[in-house]
């Protein structure tokens, strides 16, 4: 019986490579350019990361004792926070079964996986030693540690996804919808812990407190709205297809809940502001330093203009159907919310430690600026996940999903 069925697994091999060959092959010039490019924009994430590792990161990066983290941070928390929001958004389809957002599920699961193992990337070139970490991360646990938990947590994030995504590959729904759930679970309380990481500084007043666990949570979910949407643009452009009515209604609902998580946001960080704005003397010189200081362009006219106003009234002119208007609402998203993370990791660093025992070390605010090692490796990361989808794209035929 055995030998009678290795023929037709190794017939069923063959077709599965040849169809994945001819699908890389069923691209444009215009997909095999935009490849290239971002092949060698990875190539150079890779010669970057590892001239840092040669030479130190200490010389490598812009980073201080006073500043200590930086760009490679920020380029990590906006890629996680991508990943878990594409989690809540995949999982409301197919794991609590709201049929409308079915068919984006496939290809939100597998953005999920590609963008939290590029953010693992990107954050193997801040820690000195990742090989000695992952070691000591298992035989050496430390169960106070919100930065062991953000790596466990995380890992075992990634795990539920990639069983989830093999699960829907091999058509076995009962158990993908148990990979989802556990990996929404895992995924939301995951980047909890990393907005705790922040929250539980009590020396840094402008991160300290409740908010950042729930306000990273909500992030989330506006990121992953927007990376779907501009993903799922891009896909049907990369496949040339046109959008069945499904996928349009998914498109529309995604768009409205984008909608929602806007102005979710916007509260959020009005009364931020205006609670920290009345708090201690070091949180209300780094909100000054947000919002009339040297981050008030980054602040004004990229978080609050490009990132949530302008999407805002895209969205109500599109009326959440025209599919460009809300194609280019999700572009200035990502893009803005890149800032929203910089801006979220360097202004809670300005403020020197003792500011409020009045050490005059360092009258003024502190200063960072990111090295070209920094700013090739975080390009890189980003170059990463688009060169990773777009072969994804191929590979995986524009991920058709199945409604069960």
């Amino acid at each position: 019986m055995g030998k009678e069925q290795k023929p037709d697994e190794t017939t069923s091999a063959n077709t599965t490579f040849r169809s994945v060959v001819s699908n890389l092959l069923s691209g444009t010039k215009t997909y095999y350019f935009f490849v290239g490019i971002l092949g060698i924009m990875v190539l150079a994430f890779i010669v970057a990361g590892l001239d840092a590792v040669r030479i130190g990161y200490k010389d490598a990066y812009g980073v201080t004792r006073e500043v200590s983290w930086g760009l490679l941070i920020s380029t990590y928390i906006f890629f996680v926070l991508i990943s878990t929001g594409l989690c809540i958004v995949s999982s409301i389809g197919h794991v609590f079964g709201v049929k409308d957002l079915m068919p984006i599920t496939k290809r939100a699961v597998f953005l999920s996986i590609v963008t939290i193992v590029v953010g693992f990337a990107v954050v193997l070139f801040e820690i000195e030693n990742p090989f000695r970490m992952a070691i000591y991360n298992v035989i050496s646990p430390n169960l106070t540690s919100n930065i062991w938990w953000d790596g466990t947590l995380f890992g075992a994030y990634l795990v539920f996804m990639m069983v989830e995504f093999i699960s829907i590959l091999m058509h076995k729904h009962k158990i993908a919808t148990i990979a989802g759930l556990l990996g929404l679970i895992s995924g939301i309380v995951a980047i909890s812990n990393l907005g705790a990481i922040f929250a539980m500084l009590h020396g840094r007043e402008y991160w300290y407190g409740p908010y950042l666990p729930i306000y990273f949570i909500a992030s989330a979910m506006l990121s992953g709205c927007a990376a779907i949407i501009f993903f799922t643009w891009i896909g049907y452009k990369v496949n040339n297809e046109q959008m069945a009515p499904p996928m349009e209604r998914a498109m529309e609902v995604v768009g409205k809940l984008c909608t929602l998580m806007i102005t979710i946001i916007v509260f959020f960080t009005s009364w931020k502001l205006i609670t920290g704005s009345v708090g201690g003397p070091a949180k209300v010189e780094a909100i000054k330093a947000l919002l009339t200081g040297p981050f008030a362009f980054n602040f004004w006219f990229i978080e609050m203009g490009l990132g949530l106003f302008i999407p805002f009234i895209l969205f109500l002119m599109s009326k959440w159907k025209n599919l460009n208007l809300i194609f280019i609402a999700s572009v200035l998203m990502i893009f803005s919310t890149y800032f929203m993370r910089y801006d979220l990791v360097i202004v809670g660093q300005l403020v020197p430690s003792f500011y409020e025992l009045h050490v005059t070390d360092y009258p003024g605010l502190l200063s960072y600026r990111p090295s070209i090692h920094e700013i090739i490796i975080s390009i890189g990361g980003i170059a990463l996940a688009g060169f990773t989808f777009l072969l994804g794209e191929k590979v995986f035929s524009g991920h058709k999903m199945e409604i069960h």
